[in-house]
């Protein structure tokens, strides 16, 4: 019984809680301001905001693809919605406070990978890279006889 309640308590098991229940409240408020703000626009221009009563016949069977195209349309509307409004507004600040941080980290010229400044040998293809020189200069990898520049 131990196990079960550290594995409810843990760290990550609780935040993904969270994340569900503020995702679920999110999408109820975005779905919400699509419908009071949002589809009035699009009923401006495009009449009725509901084509839930859309249908066309075929061989006496109805297909109602005016549910399909509510969907359709809510969808791609909440999508904008948080893009703009979360999304870009998110990813501009990280931007900013990202410009005064100094680099940690450089390519390694062999691998590509990602390795510390101040290394002198690549963690993932261990090339022997030179610390002083430009990043793109490599010594020769002692494994393999190659030698790049």
């Amino acid at each position: 019984m131990g196990g079960f309640k550290k594995f409810l308590i843990r760290g990550n098991l609780v935040d993904l809680a969270v994340a569900v229940v503020v995702g679920a409240a999110f999408a109820s408020l975005v779905k919400d301001f699509a419908n009071s703000f949002i589809t009035p626009l699009i009923a401006l221009f495009g009449g009725k905001p509901d084509y839930t009563e859309l249908t066309f016949k075929i061989a006496g069977t109805t297909f109602p693809y005016g549910n399909f195209v509510t969907s359709a349309l809510s969808f791609f509307i909440t999508a904008a919605i948080v893009y703009f409004l979360v999304v870009l507004p998110t990813s501009k600040i990280l931007e900013r406070l990202d410009r005064g941080k100094e680099r940690t980290e450089r390519e390694c010229p062999e691998c590509l990978g990602e390795i510390p400044i101040r290394a002198r040998r690549c963690r993932h293809c261990t090339a022997v890279v030179i610390e002083s020189a430009p990043a793109d200069a490599v010594a020769p990898n002692p494994r393999s006889g190659s030698t790049t520049a």
